[in-house]
């Protein structure tokens, strides 16, 4: 069949999309086993195919000490596989075979980022130093500094240059290849624009076929308007669901404090250094110290301030009684009446009338013992950061904000996405040969231990490549029996590209910050069912008028934003039907976020309710649906466009084999049935 459009065509063994620390990491173990397979340049038969090598999570985002989670490396302090799942299984939705797998797999892993070359710091003894983080009962987080992720994924590439892995970079990815239906349907490859070359465009589609594909792209990062992901951080959620990935947990979205003109966690030290919290109004005028309005003394309020930097996930069951994530709350509630928050680590917090000055001594112990055991008892907050974490000053230094002499814009962001889609223990997704790994794949749960998202996106990519290797096998793909199917389905995707044209209404910037205004605003933090729905009514109506409409411009400079609006537009879609199914079934507030409820329990007698005059009151959590797991599939059919369908979690095995018994089932490759 003739091709209505030119496009290039490749072909591998393995296609993984995205060069994060997740994607690298498959890569490489991909190559490792092909060796021990005796293939020879392992590396031609695998490509990484990402839209901008430095642009995502992994290269972009850190904290003030960015943690690595991992099984206790301390000499002192016991551990093992099932204590570390049960941390990640605790607050529920979780299934615990992929726990106790990334448990497992942890220390290899981690051995493994140590042997490319991360550089985690030890004592003299060579014990990898450990320290306690959010939701961790152990010492198990470790870091090598705010841009582990970063180190993580560099090594990694350096290694993948050694077994000459060709990355294809700034490659936009605009579909996925799909063939058959049913249990027989496969993603057989992508379609994307090279946009370096997007000046042609019939120079500048390129279709990469495969046997097996590894989705690593990350989080949906564009998808909030108040967030921290990077900009360079897209996600291609509504690409994957198009092609019939089911997604899982979509609900779970974390959310925490961050700088707003240069996007970065405030955790850890930060918090820990205690920095004065105060807002403006938009003038720049009107400091107010408004955390002391709220909290009954000094102490409580420094100590919480203190917390935040291991408790730095928003946690509505951190709010009553003055604990942690109040201090979300009064953030949230300053800028929503339009003034802007700031951390000034230049002075200590402040008091009031009823409220004492900060005096250091008078902390709860919690926070006075770990700064004494810090030696960080200095006068001022700059000076107890230094202390503490002289590369936390420097990283926005090299992004042009001077922590020593001006104060840190902040607001309440979307961080992560816990969920993500279906996988198996091996990170095998409900299409068979095709894996997800890293912030894609939903293995999380409710709540995480900080630091063990860069565990599971390792340990995912070790299991997919180890799957792929020795059950699918190392060969180059033979599509010449569908080659009719694929040409057919690759020149609808580009015709309908042809939809981008100045007769449309649609502008592909104002529609990408309508999805973004409304997922912030009703798919947030703070969560209401009727609003929820009101916001998922909206999202189908603009996703139906961008497919028939398309956009009002075919360019250069907005078809990328074209190609991002539509996928970004079914992606909201699918995370408000979400969270509007799990508000149906009676979902409380949890995780990360909070369910507003006038009959539930009161946040503080002063925060209050602008509709009502009264304290604002939320939702508990219903503990119930801890057992199960909310699962959402594209259907075109459906009136909101999916449809959901609720699991109960996989448990695993508690047999224990002989070691004889064990051993046979390794050599004769019975693990991977």
């Amino acid at each position: 069949m003739d091709n209505k459009y030119k496009f290039n065509i490749q072909n591998y063994n393995t296609i993984i999309v995205g060069s994060g620390a997740a994607g690298m990491n498959c890569a490489v173990h991909l190559c490792e086993f092909m060796e021990q397979k005796a293939i020879k340049d392992p590396g031609s038969r695998i490509a990484v195919v990402t839209s901008g090598i430095g642009l995502g999570a992994s290269r972009m985002s850190g904290s003030d000490k960015q943690t690595y989670y991992k099984i206790g490396t301390s000499p002192d302090i016991a551990d093992s596989a099932e204590e570390f799942a049960k941390s990640l299984t605790d607050a529920g939705c979780c299934h615990y075979d992929t726990a106790l797998i990334e448990a497992i797999g942890s220390l290899r892993e981690f051995y493994h980022l140590v042997q490319a070359g991360v550089p985690f710091p030890t004592d003299s003894l060579g014990t990898f130093i450990g320290y306690k983080t959010d939701h961790d009962p152990y010492e198990r987080a470790t870091s090598a500094g705010p841009k582990t992720s970063r180190f993580m994924s560099e090594c990694l590439q350096k290694q993948l240059e050694r077994y000459n892995v060709k990355i294809h970079d700034r490659h936009e990815i605009i579909h996925l290849l799909t063939f058959g239906s049913g249990e027989q349907k496969r993603i057989v490859g992508i379609v994307t624009i090279d946009k370096t070359k997007i000046d042609d465009i019939q120079d500048a589609v390129n279709v990469f076929l495969c046997s097996n594909i590894v989705l690593a792209a990350g989080g949906p990062g564009k998808l909030f308007k108040t967030s921290v992901y990077p900009e360079g951080q897209i996600g291609i959620h509504g690409l994957a669901f198009k092609a019939g990935l089911v997604g899982v947990n979509l609900t779970e979205s974390q959310f925490g404090l961050a700088s707003t003109k240069f996007r970065w966690n405030v955790s850890g030290t930060y918090m820990q250094a205690i920095p004065r919290i105060f807002s403006i109004d938009n003038n720049g005028q009107n400091e107010k110290e408004f955390l002391a309005d709220y909290f009954p003394t000094m102490s409580k309020m420094a100590t919480n301030i203190f917390l935040k930097g291991y408790q730095w996930p928003f946690d509505p069951q951190r709010i009553e009684n003055f604990q942690s994530s109040l201090i979300d709350i009064l953030v949230f509630n300053e800028t929503q009446q339009g003034r802007r928050v700031f951390m000034d680590f230049l002075h200590n917090p402040v008091g009031n009338e009823s409220v004492d000055e900060f005096d250091i001594d008078s902390l709860e112990p919690q926070a006075k013992e770990y700064l004494q055991n810090a030696g960080a008892l200095q006068d001022t907050p700059i000076e107890r950061l230094a202390h503490m974490n002289t590369p936390a000053i420097e990283i926005y230094k090299e992004n042009g904000i001077d922590l020593n002499s001006e104060p840190l814009e902040i607001a309440v962001c979307a961080q992560h996405n816990n969920g993500g889609f279906v996988v198996d223990k091996w990170w095998q997704s409900n299409i068979p040969q095709t894996f997800i790994i890293g912030e894609m794949a939903g293995t999380h749960g409710v709540k995480r231990s900080g630091g063990s998202a860069l565990n599971a996106g390792q340990v995912g990519g070790l299991r997919a490549a180890d799957y792929i290797v020795n059950v699918y096998g190392t060969e180059m793909p033979d599509h010449s029996a569908i080659n009719i199917e694929i040409n057919e389905q690759v020149n609808e995707v580009l015709s309908d590209l042809e939809k981008h044209s100045n007769n449309s209404i649609h502008n592909p910037q104002e529609v990408l910050d309508e999805i973004r205004n409304r997922m912030t605003a009703y798919g947030g933090h703070i969560r209401e069912l009727d609003k929820a729905q009101l916001a998922l009514d909206e999202a189908v109506e603009l996703y139906k008028k961008i497919k028939r409409d398309g956009f009002d411009s075919w360019n250069k400079k907005t078809l990328i934003q074209a190609i991002q609006a539509e996928h970004l537009a079914l992606t909201s879609v699918a995370f408000l039907k979400a969270i509007v199914e799990l508000l149906k079934q009676g979902g409380g507030s949890r995780g990360s976020h909070l369910v507003l409820d006038q009959k539930g329990k009161e946040i503080h007698p002063d925060v209050i309710d602008k509709s009502t005059g009264k304290p604002l009151r939320y939702k508990p959590e219903n503990e119930s649906l801890r057992n199960s797991i909310l699962q959402i599939k594209y259907d075109e059919t459906s009136p909101d466009l999916f449809k959901s369908q609720t699991i109960e979690l996989r448990k695993v095995s508690t047999d224990r084999k002989a070691f004889e018994s064990a051993w046979s089932d390794y050599r004769e490759g019975n693990i991977y049935s």
